[in-house]
């Protein structure tokens, strides 16, 4: 019977903690704030900026680019993976723009596919 008590009373101990570290795997990098980042694609080179706004997982914001001027973007982060994106006009064509990858306090990469044009990688420091 001892043996039973004790066995109980180590899976508490064990089950007790284990929600809470899952939770903090799960907690969201902070990206809010300004970005600039570099991308590569076989059109080139480009250097957008953008601004990120972060409600636990939801994020919101600005992006600005020479080729597709000011967007306002939306995405997710769990964890260190973040998605973003916009849909805009491009010579008479919707476009939409996906920019995926991971991202921390300070740093992101990943891949961006910009509608049927084509995909590239991108980096992004935060300012």
């Amino acid at each position: 019977m001892k043996r039973l008590a004790l066995l109980v009373t180590i899976a508490l101990v064990f089950t007790a903690g284990l929600p809470s570290l899952l939770v903090g795997q799960d907690k969201p990098a902070n990206v809010a704030g300004k970005w600039a980042l570099t991308v590569e694609t076989a059109a080139g080179t480009g250097t957008p900026s953008v601004e990120l706004k972060q409600d636990g997982e939801t994020l919101t914001g600005t992006y600005n680019s020479q080729v597709f001027g000011k967007q306002e973007v939306a995405g997710t982060i769990k964890g260190s993976a973040i998605t973003f994106g916009f849909t805009t006009e491009f010579e008479g064509n919707s476009v939409k723009v996906t920019y995926t990858g991971t991202a921390d306090a300070s740093t992101m990469k990943g891949k961006v596919t910009v509608g049927d044009l084509g995909d590239g990688t991108f980096t992004g420091k935060k300012q």
